[in-house]
């Protein structure tokens, strides 16, 4: 890393850092600290309230503060205190600002700043009045589309730059603060926050959330409605509506807390104090989502045991890799997402061996070059440093590269160093380097070539046909992926009935002793993907089925493999 500095004591390569996603000037201000105190209108599907800045100039000469926001968050007026002289008290001043277009995901919110308020170094508070309408954060839930259908429900998903659109921010993942939050609620209705503290004063129906670690504006989320909760760990508890939450708890019984003691023997202390899970309805429009504190996830992946263990360690792999560790820019989504599902299989062949580690990675794999197929070759959407071109909304550029090119790339480091257990502890040295803040692919790279002397002395950056800049900027699959042998026991049943019912004759006897009722999900699932690629099949396949063939039910359903691949 480079050791010389820029004002605010970060280093060149981070002042000099462009975010192409975010209007804001953050380089130009400290953020400390920020709150949120708002009322939740489910009548009239609104949020209003105030949000205060705690900001401290590292830039000289600023004269404006400019924030991101969203032509949906209608902005009601801005003032800042300014501390009286000698002693007097403290005046507040009224700021005039101007919203600007600046992309069709957002705006830029410019306040001007009075000489008075602008003092190197100096914090100084700027509070935001305004309110909330149908931004793209917000999902405002009637009581139909709900589980249990009874009572409304509202969540909030940030990523990766939705989060502007409820409330004003530095909508860069490269800035991160504390934050707390005071919300008022109709009765009845549960508040929950990606927060390490909360309380609730049933008198005033308010709830009263703080984050004591600092978190990219992206991870601050929220759900209200008709949520109830059960302990399933010294550290964790499941909410969910009533009518699912015996479900959700038989699904993950004393599994989670046996997850984080494995992640934490790997890579360390989990900060984050609580590891609470809540399973939102089907319209949630990803899987899950590692919010810190507690992660969100859809309920209908408690369909699937296998998926709804691999999605849960997942997130909270990203406890230490895209939580505490995060990329700066959205264009290097892969330091998250490729060390993240690393994380993950690291924990889940601790937790259940190989050979299922490496079933699961063959069945995401063998998605990933399906993608490759269809993309081509020289996409520029398969690099891991991914340029985005101004307007672009990063959120459409999520893909498999981002996680199994990231993850395939992680790994060829980690036979690098030719040892798994040197590796860990390369990953728990990264964790406590850089935690609590946002890094570059520079970052770690020469944190790695600095951990192992060797390989730097040795120009593994530049072995010819694996270079790390050939890795990090070529198009096309993954340099080199890592021996899944150790997997033969699963994947091999399900390469063989691949060749005998893909063959132009298929012999039904030879079929018929299959028997797929012992199948995982992934088998099943992986099973189905490869007989696709085949199609189209031969017309001898109809009505190949045995008698006797054992089938899951899972196997036979019509929207099986839609349904499987919308959980990831």
């Amino acid at each position: 890393i480079d050791s010389s500095s820029c004002e605010g004591g970060r280093s060149l390569a981070h002042c000099r850092l462009v975010d192409v996603a975010s209007a804001s000037n953050f380089h130009s201000f400290k953020l400390r600290h920020f709150h949120l105190d708002l009322h939740l209108n489910f009548a009239v599907k609104r949020i209003t309230g105030w949000q205060v800045l705690e900001l401290t100039p590292v830039q000289p000469g600023v004269q404006s503060l400019i924030l991101d926001t969203h032509p949906s968050l209608l902005i009601h007026s801005v003032d800042c205190k300014v501390p009286g002289a000698s002693g007097a008290p403290d005046v507040f001043l009224s700021l005039t600002y101007r919203i600007e277009p600046f992309t069709d995901y957002g705006s830029s919110l410019n306040i001007s700043l009075p000489a008075a308020v602008i003092r190197p170094h100096r914090a100084f508070r700027v509070t935001i009045r305004y309110t909330t309408t149908d931004g793209p954060a917000i999902w405002w839930l009637d009581a139909e589309l709900t589980c249990g259908q009874t009572r409304p429900l509202v969540f909030t998903q940030g990523h990766s730059v939705c989060n502007r659109s409820f409330f004003p921010c530095f909508d860069t993942p490269a800035v991160k603060s504390t934050y707390s939050a005071t919300v008022r609620v109709p009765e009845g209705v549960t508040v929950l926050m990606s927060a390490s503290r909360s309380a609730y004063s049933k008198q005033d129906r308010v709830f009263q959330f703080s984050m004591e670690y600092p978190v990219p504006a992206y991870l601050v989320a929220l759900v209200a409605g008709d949520l109830q909760h059960a302990d399933i760990g010294p550290r964790s508890r499941v909410w969910a509506e009533p009518c699912i939450l015996t479900c959700a708890v038989s699904k993950l019984g004393g599994s989670v807390e046996r997850w984080l003691n494995v992640a934490e023997g790997l890579f360390g202390p989990y900060v984050w104090g609580r590891y609470d899970i809540v399973f939102l309805p089907p319209s949630f429009p990803i899987v899950a989502m590692e919010n810190p504190c507690l992660t969100f996830i859809i309920s209908s992946i408690l369909e699937s045991q296998e998926f709804l263990l691999i999605d849960v360690i997942h997130e909270i792999a990203h406890g230490w890799f895209g939580n505490a560790v995060t990329n700066a820019t959205w264009e290097e989504m892969w330091l998250s997402e490729g060390l993240a599902t690393y994380a993950q299989r690291r924990i889940t062949t601790e937790a259940y061996g190989e050979a299922f580690t490496c079933l699961e990675t063959v069945f995401r794999l063998d998605a990933l070059h399906r993608q490759m197929r269809l993309l081509g070759d020289n996409n520029p959407v398969s690099k891991l440093q991914a340029k985005f071109e101004p307007g672009v909304n990063p959120s459409s550029l999520m893909n498999l590269f981002t996680y199994e090119k990231g993850f395939c790339f992680v790994s060829y480091l980690s036979q690098l160093c030719g040892d798994i257990k040197r590796f860990d502890s390369f990953l728990r040295a990264y964790i406590e380097k850089f935690r609590f803040s946002s890094v570059i692919a520079k970052d770690l790279l020469d944190f790695f070539l600095g951990f192992f002397p060797e390989l730097k002395e040795s120009c593994v950056a530049q072995r010819e046909g694996l270079e790390f800049e050939r890795w990090l900027n070529g198009c096309g699959p993954p340099l080199c992926e890592p021996d899944l042998s150790a997997g033969r026991a699963l994947t091999g049943p399900v390469q063989h009935l691949c060749d005998h019912w893909g063959v132009d004759a298929p012999d039904p006897q030879v079929i018929s002793t299959f028997d797929l009722s012992s199948w995982s999900t992934f088998q099943t699932v992986l099973f189905l993907d490869r007989l696709l690629d085949r199609s189209p099949l031969s017309q001898g396949i109809k009505g190949i089925v045995h008698p006797k063939m054992k089938i899951s039910p899972l196997f036979t359903h019509p929207k099986a493999i839609l349904g499987i691949h919308s959980f990831f």
